[in-house]
């Protein structure tokens, strides 16, 4: 896909997907590359892909993205980490790589796409709002080993301890 000097290609290989952990890494900065390179493999064989934005040589905007079967809304895609270089963003990159995320979609006879997104990324919600996207629900996080990670979704702030206090 082809807009205005933004070339939108799909990338299956972890050679191809290490050369997007600059951007990455703007969204979750805790990721240390081997750590990256380590989740990847793991995720890979589970139909996991991305699709990048390229702006000439450069690569500006990255998305995950994963196809699968739920029961409560049958065959998905999910969007998983949609970053914008920081420097190219308003520039609707963001909303290209939505596109051609739903052409996906729409290929795979998937019903929905889906995402999460951090309480506390209000820019993200407004972003995916304009896109058509509708808050349907919350995810909700569990520890469940006590190994030492340092990773965002483990953190406690941004958290909402019970409904209450989301509904207010």
């Amino acid at each position: 896909m082809q807009d205005s000097a933004i070339d939108i290609y799909t990338v299956y290989t972890l050679d191809q997907m290490m050369q997007n952990y600059h951007l990455i890494v703007q969204l979750t900065p805790s990721l240390t590359i081997a750590m990256y390179q380590h989740y990847l493999q793991e995720m890979i064989p589970h139909r996991y892909a991305q699709i990048i934005a390229k702006k000439g040589d450069d690569i500006v905007g990255v998305s995950g993205f994963w196809i699968a079967t739920k029961l409560y809304c049958g065959k998905y895609l999910e969007i998983d980490n949609l970053i914008v270089d920081a420097k190219h963003r308003s520039q609707q990159i963001g909303h290209l790589l939505v596109k051609q995320l739903e052409i996906i979609a729409k290929q795979n006879d998937c019903q929905v796409m889906m995402l999460d997104a951090y309480l506390t990324n209000t820019e993200a919600h407004r972003f995916y709002q304009e896109n058509d996207f509708k808050a349907k629900g919350y995810h909700f996080i569990k520890k469940t080993l006590t190994i030492p990670i340092n990773h965002e979704c483990l953190r406690d702030e941004g958290s909402l301890t019970n409904l209450d206090e989301a509904l207010k």
